[in-house]
């Protein structure tokens, strides 16, 4: 059933939906989900938010025992649409999800188990096209959704005849369903190959995705950006590498305003520019780290991180977030589906008993906001006199690679009381978690950039030359000159 919220949702996303098309580049809005989803107060945002950042990011504790490779949890702030299928299409809306490498959606009949208190889907259940087609055993796409199990293996799974087999005569037998774990999830699909259209009207021909009819806590589908042969990246290469070797995003500044949520923020595929450049009033320089490989979790763009600042005080990271080592452990994951980012205990300690140091001799420590937000250090202040925070900064690996937060990306500020119960207080909190302790974080990534902090920032990932960037932008700004 078709609600009302949905109808206004489809509006809104057919009203943004461009037809850019200017050397290659391909523009789509991407959509912030707190756009649909009301909270009762701030503390209630912010407990849900830092929940679900601390699950996306330990999920891989739970897994660590299994010989398996685990993707983050799908990540649930940012969507992006496009149409499938011809020549009768369907429009979908999906998760954007740098930290795994499957586009996978719901199809019809479909069933959520363990759904109630999830977001509801952002778009029906998709009915297969006449144009859709199973995607046989005997395919690289098979295998890569299987774990990389053999094509011969998958025929015999498919009951194709031995005969057949041998002689890769299993093109009529299509790929076993396959499993697809996350952390709080799971979803049975099988692979199909449709036509992609995107928002600039580029087709993309025998476009793999999985179908799910059935999936564990996962109500909406999810488009996979991280590395791999299924993610949606690697298939646009495969029809334009100029598309599919470069992608950036520039995630409108937001701070959680009901306002500037609403606001599209730019996905750009493809667009090159050099380091430093001029883009209308606004001059734009990038800085870059290179990308490390991970072999337990090949899908992840990590980094490493050399250390962070807090005023003039620069405190080393831990050495495992500066490589990660042949177990899969280490690094930080540059992602956009987990919204604070999260530190290991040690860094976080250190980084919080300074900005401490530095905020505490000022401001009462607001201890019960603490317990309810799952945030902390927060501090009670004036708001007369602005709360002094010192600056943050993030030094990646790699010369000149640092990154001056903005105070907006790590120190939130709302009210508090004013509810009858107690009084009407300002308060501020520093917007970065504690990931546990390093053992703990064994065999997953050492830390993760959560999109919170990247607002404000064009972040580039140039997969062909194996780098991330970021630049300072005013990415309203950005959106409204691409798109014109």
């Amino acid at each position: 059933m078709v609600t009302p919220l949905c109808l206004l949702y489809w509006l809104l996303i057919s009203t943004w939906w461009l037809m850019v098309s200017t050397s290659g580049m391909v523009l789509i809005p991407l959509t912030h989900s707190l756009s649909k989803t009301q909270f009762t107060t701030p503390h209630h945002l912010l407990k849900t938010t830092s929940t679900r950042s601390a699950t996306r990011f330990r999920h891989h504790l739970h897994h660590r025992h299994k010989q398996v490779s685990v993707p983050l949890s799908p990540g649930s702030d940012y969507t992006l649409s496009f149409t499938l299928g011809s020549p009768s299409s369907s429009t979908i809306s999906l998760y954007l999800d740098t930290g795994s490498d499957l586009v996978w959606l719901p199809c019809s009949p479909f069933e959520c188990i363990l759904c109630e208190s999830k977001t509801p889907p952002l778009s029906p259940p998709l009915n297969l096209s006449s144009s859709a087609t199973a995607v046989p055993c005997k395919s690289s796409a098979c295998s890569a959704a299987h774990s990389s199990l053999h094509s011969s293996d998958l025929c015999a799974i498919a009951r194709c005849p031995l005969d057949s087999i041998e002689m890769s005569e299993c093109n009529s037998f299509p790929c076993p369903p396959f499993y697809y774990a996350y952390g709080d999830g799971s979803l049975i699909g099988r692979l199909y190959k449709d036509s992609l259209t995107l928002p600039n009207s580029l087709s993309v021909q025998n476009f793999t995705f999985g179908c799910s009819h059935t999936t564990l806590g996962e109500p909406v589908g999810v488009a996979g950006f991280g590395f791999g042969r299924l993610s949606l990246p690697a298939q646009l290469s495969s029809v334009s590498p100029q598309l599919g070797n470069r992608f950036s995003y520039c995630l409108v500044s937001h701070s959680f305003d009901s306002n500037r949520v609403r606001r599209p923020s730019p996905l750009i595929l493809g667009r090159y520019e050099d380091k430093e450049s001029q883009f209308g009033n606004e001059l734009v320089e990038f800085v870059y780290t290179g990308m490390l490989s991970n072999p337990k979790h090949p899908y992840f763009y990590s980094v490493g991180l050399e250390g962070i600042s807090v005023g003039n005080r620069n405190i080393p990271a831990p050495e495992n977030l500066k490589r990660v080592d042949r177990r899969g452990s280490g690094g930080m994951v540059v992602d956009s589906g987990t919204t604070f980012t999260m530190l290991p205990a040690s860094l976080y300690d250190s980084v919080a008993t300074e900005f401490d140091h530095r905020v505490g001799r000022f401001y009462k420590r607001a201890n019960t906001v603490e317990e309810s937000t799952g945030l902390s250090p927060c501090y009670f202040y004036n708001k007369v006199d602005a709360a002094k925070v010192p600056a943050i900064t993030l030094h990646f690996a790699g010369n000149g690679s640092s990154v001056v937060l903005p105070r907006k990306n790590y120190f939130y500020e709302f009210i508090d009381g004013g509810d009858g119960v107690r009084e009407k207080r300002n308060v501020g909190c520093l917007m970065l978690m504690n990931g546990g302790d390093e053992e703990e974080l064994s065999g997953g990534p050492g830390a993760t950039l959560g999109n919170y902090q990247q607002q404000g920032f064009e972040v580039v990932y140039d997969l062909e030359k194996r780098k991330v960037g970021f630049a300072r932008r005013k990415c309203s700004s950005l959106w409204d000159s691409l798109k014109n």
